[in-house]
């Protein structure tokens, strides 16, 4: 097992700041804003060689509300059961509130090891004695400053010094299996896709376009193999991203299909494949990722509107015609689990490795079936390829005037290699290189 730290307390009180700076990372979303983080984040991190898991929760607000707000909270108590321990942050600046008094009596009827933690202790106007934090009866406060560092190191040593010894190791934490990004335009259903995935309430579903801002990674398991869930903000039209949070909920969705392994493609059945839909799948394709599409809210078409987005995808999303489709209701479960077929198959066959042998064997039985071009009256010739990488599979081909290989014949490569290395599913770049064969025992011969 793996100790987990949640770390909880009211909006904007530095629980993302001190997240990244646990983990290392700048996945969390931080901004002087209240209630940024809505949904649990979780992050890997090391203490002294002891790996963690750390959760990153919205702004508590214990007392019961309507809409986004409860649904915050209840992502809050999920993380607070999972916790092996709880850092309840405060406010330094601001002092004690009456939130603060709340969240301590929810935090004690939980009977979890509890941390008080007082941070922005360096900020201006800081409190220099604390007598008003130990009015909450949760023992002597950790103060640190989160943005800075000062003090949490003698917080995690508390920490874990109340911590039995756990057996683990960060490639646990990690695992070994693919990272699975969710992708799609706001309020196509990419969340509810990722609680069915999951087969619980991991991420907050709410019925209002732009819900999740940040990209969320929650490994897990299935079946005895390992998986990392990132679930992305919904990407805007560029027109409609302004320069504060849009802006960088757009560039962590960016980071994330960087991090992936697989990308599923979210469309909504209902909507149709919208210019926007083929803006983020060109994204994905230029990133060099293996895609599936996932057609949402399939269930209550009638047999006209399916034959109708079927011709719209092909129509839009010609590009990608080599990537699976799969018709789904995430709502309801329905064809959800034969994703994992797919998700498996491409993050395998994003990383094979082929021989270069192998490659030129292929390449031999490619010209001579389908001969480059002769351009001014000399024949292309394409000499010899190797592999120049994987994730996306990189095929890099050298010979003589490659640099005028038509468009034609270079699809035509694409397609017979893919059919020949069975690579029907996954990106396939190919590199044209013009010079001589550095393998050539006659460095001559190779530019003839």
């Amino acid at each position: 097992m793996t100790a987990v730290i949640a770390l909880v307390g009211r909006p904007n009180v530095g629980k993302s700041t001190l997240f990244n700076r646990l983990t290392r990372t700048r996945e969390a979303l931080v901004a002087d804003l209240p209630g940024l983080t809505r949904d649990r984040h979780y992050g890997t991190a090391q203490f002294e060689g002891r790996p963690y898991l750390v959760i990153d929760t919205g702004g508590f607000e214990p007392e019961e509300r309507d809409g986004l707000v409860a649904a915050m909270a209840g992502q809050t108590r999920l993380a607070i059961m999972e916790a092996d321990a709880i850092c309840f942050l405060v406010d330094a600046k601001e002092g004690l509130s009456a939130q603060d008094v709340e969240i301590a009596e929810e935090l004690r009827r939980g009977g979890k090891p509890i941390y008080l933690v007082v941070n922005k202790m360096d900020a201006k106007g800081a409190v220099s004695e604390l007598p008003e934090f130990h009015r909450l009866g949760l023992g002597l406060p950790h103060t640190i400053s989160a943005a800075h560092g000062h003090g949490v190191e003698p917080l995690l040593e508390a920490i874990f010094s109340g911590l039995p010894l756990m057996e683990s190791s960060t490639a646990d934490l990690e695992g070994k299996g693919p990272r699975i990004a969710v992708l799609g335009r706001p309020n196509v259903g990419k969340s509810t896709l990722v609680n069915a995935m999951l087969g619980e309430n991991r991420v907050i579903v709410f019925d209002a376009p732009g819900t999740t801002r940040d990209s969320i990674r929650i490994p897990y398991a299935r079946q005895g193999k390992t998986y990392v869930m990132i679930d992305t903000a919904g990407m805007r039209r560029r027109a409609r991203v302004g320069e504060g949070l849009e802006k960088l909920s757009v560039l962590k969705t960016l980071s994330a299909l960087r991090e992936a392994d697989v990308v599923l493609m979210v469309l909504d059945a209902r909507q149709g494949i919208a210019e926007q839909d083929a803006h983020l799948v060109g994204v994905a394709v230029e990133l060099g990722r293996p895609i599936i599409l996932v057609i949402n809210k399939w269930d209550g078409l009638n047999p006209e509107d399916r034959k109708a987005i079927r011709q719209e995808m092909a129509r839009r999303l010609d590009f990608i015609a080599y990537a699976p489709v799969y018709t789904i209701s995430a709502l309801h479960g329905t064809g959800v689990g034969d994703l994992y077929q797919s998700i498996d198959r491409l993050w395998l066959d994003a990383r094979r490795h082929f021989s270069t042998g192998e490659l030129n064997r292929a390449l031999a039985d490619v010209l001579e079936t389908h001969q480059p071009p002769i351009v001014s009256g000399r024949r292309i010739k394409v000499r010899y390829c190797h592999q120049g990488g994987e994730n996306p599979i990189t095929l890099v081909f050298h010979g003589n005037q490659l640099t005028r290989l038509p468009g034609s014949y270079k699809r035509y490569l694409e397609s017979a290699f893919r059919r020949t290395l069975r690579l029907d599913a996954v990106p396939l770049r190919l590199v044209f290189r013009q010079g001589e064969n550095p393998y050539d025992p006659q460095p001559g011969r190779g530019s003839s």
